[in-house]
């Protein structure tokens, strides 16, 4: 648990840091934060050809985080369906090459294009940064980073999930609208709701780990961590879009 939250919380760090420095620096740093999830998301599902699954994750996902660096506006996401397709595709095909009566068929498909999902969402941290509102401070961008931290410290809480749950949801609700005060000229209210859904993102995958009963290596703990947060990436796109465009 303590290797998950730490890696969440400098993944969260990294992104911040580069919105601060360039849009390619933030497409460099998602790019290598989805070639890391890629690579310990089949150690987390326990499944077979590891290596191939992780390769059909991570292409999908660069591909999703150089269309979102690359395309134009005002639709900077506008290909992550097709990058998603396409990775999910990949996968199909990787178990119809593993030949018949194969084990954990199911599991590695199923695992797998949900990994493509949300690993791929991390694109939207690139699409996200090329908005209007964060073209001079990244304001939203800090603001959420306060959320996902304030969030990823209370999970740390050795204390039943529900009462972790909810604390984190709405301290990081509290959070977005007072990082918005301090440091940015963000609405209030956009910022309450993407803390909230930080809140909810980081919690859920709390419970995920806890309820876990095999156990969990390195590889796959910081894939644990880092998921959350390329997956809030494409939530940050959507409800910037939403309320600031």
């Amino acid at each position: 648990m303590a290797a998950a939250a730490g890696a969440a919380a400098v993944a969260t760090g990294a992104v911040v840091a580069s919105s601060y420095i360039s849009a390619t620096a933030v497409a460099v740093a998602v790019g290598a934060l989805c070639v890391l999830t890629a690579i310990g998301w089949p150690s987390i599902l326990r499944v077979p050809a590891k290596k191939s699954l992780a390769a059909a994750i991570g292409l999908a996902a660069l591909l999703a985080v150089v269309l979102a660096a690359t395309v134009s506006g005002p639709f900077f996401m506008t290909w992550f369906p097709i990058s998603v397709a396409l990775g999910v595709g990949a996968v199909f095909m990787i178990q119809l090459l593993r030949g018949t009566g194969q084990s954990l068929r199911l599991e590695s498909t199923l695992g797998a294009s949900s990994g493509v999902v949300a690993v791929s969402m991390g694109s939207g941290w690139v699409a996200t940064d090329r908005l209007a509102v964060n073209a001079a401070d990244s304001g939203m961008t800090l603001v959420t980073g306060v959320s996902m931290l304030i969030a990823i410290a209370v999970c740390l809480l050795p204390l039943p999930d529900r009462l972790v749950a909810p604390a984190a949801v709405v301290l990081a609700a509290l959070a977005g609208p007072l990082g918005a005060l301090l440091f940015t000229d963000v609405p209030a209210l956009a910022a309450a709701v993407v803390g909230l859904a930080c809140g909810a993102v980081i919690a859920g995958t709390r419970r995920l780990l806890v309820a876990r009963e095999a156990p969990i290596d390195l590889i796959a703990a910081i894939a644990a961590g880092v998921t959350p947060v390329l997956a809030i990436g494409a939530v940050v796109y959507f409800l910037d879009t939403l309320f600031l465009a």
